[in-house]
């Protein structure tokens, strides 16, 4: 299981890059946050961070 962020919902505040562990979300060109799968450990840290509702761990 990984986190994954809806690029519909996602705000690019950055809140969940700065709060994940791994290292595992990043921005692309349209600004919107995207998980690096291989760095995902499924921690969750990252679903308190978005105050935006855009990430689910599938």
């Amino acid at each position: 299981m990984v986190a994954k962020i809806d690029a519909n919902s996602c705000e690019s505040c950055g809140n969940c890059i700065g709060e994940c562990p791994a290292c595992a979300i990043s921005i692309n060109d349209d600004d919107v946050s995207f998980v690096i799968e291989d760095k995902c450990n499924d921690c969750g840290i990252c679903l308190n961070a978005c105050v935006h509702g855009a990430i689910t761990i599938v």
